[in-house]
């Protein structure tokens, strides 16, 4: 219905934004991501996902395209609703919802509010065949064998978040290391990473 929305953002509240274009306020829903790079008072241009239920009609703003379209895949999961989809992009980035899709780390949703283990895992595995090139690309290093590197990406995150690392970080931080021979020099390399970083 509604492809973006061109306006005065004010006021910029907490979970959305008024957007005043051509004499209209839009009310927007935005993750905590977007909002943080809006300006009160200033333009923006925010692309738009217009939300019909049996209860309530909505409006969701998102800043990048990136956003939009893993907000699209996160409703399409059997009992995610917007809010939580927005509350999975305020905590995560679309990359790290891809990255944690594609070595099956159910740990780096855990600080996403509403959302349990059990949450976690269903999302990981409704989205698995929704990933598709372009986000696998950005998400994970170019790799000769690309199942056994995400299976050792996986075990080395797995390996991370036992030893109380927090699971999008320890994604985040296996995506950048290169591939290796043995999961033991993956896990080396990604701890020599997260020490130096800190």
């Amino acid at each position: 219905m509604y492809a973006h929305i061109k306006g005065i953002a004010s006021p910029v509240l907490s979970d959305r934004v008024i957007i005043e274009a051509a004499g209209v306020g839009y009310e927007l829903y935005c993750s905590a991501n977007t909002l943080r790079r809006l300006v009160d008072g200033q333009e923006a241009k925010l692309l738009t996902h217009f939300h019909i239920t049996q209860d309530s009609v909505a409006l969701f703003g998102f800043l990048t395209d990136e956003e939009r379209t893993m907000f699209r895949k996160l409703i399409s999961v059997s009992r995610i609703g917007p809010k939580v989809a927005l509350n999975v992009l305020s905590v995560l980035s679309p990359e790290d919802v891809a990255l944690a899709v594609l070595t099956d780390n159910a740990a780096a949703f855990a600080r996403v509010q509403g959302m349990g283990r059990k949450t976690a895992e269903r999302v990981i595995l409704e989205l698995k065949g929704k990933v598709d090139a372009a986000e696998e690309a950005v998400a994970m290093p170019a790799s000769k064998d690309k199942s056994s590197s995400a299976s050792m990406r996986a075990e080395a995150i797995a390996a991370l978040v036992s030893l109380g690392y927090d699971g999008a970080v320890a994604g985040r931080t296996v995506a950048n290391i290169a591939d290796c021979d043995r999961v033991e020099d993956m896990i080396t390399l990604a701890l020599k990473e997260l020490a130096r970083s800190r």
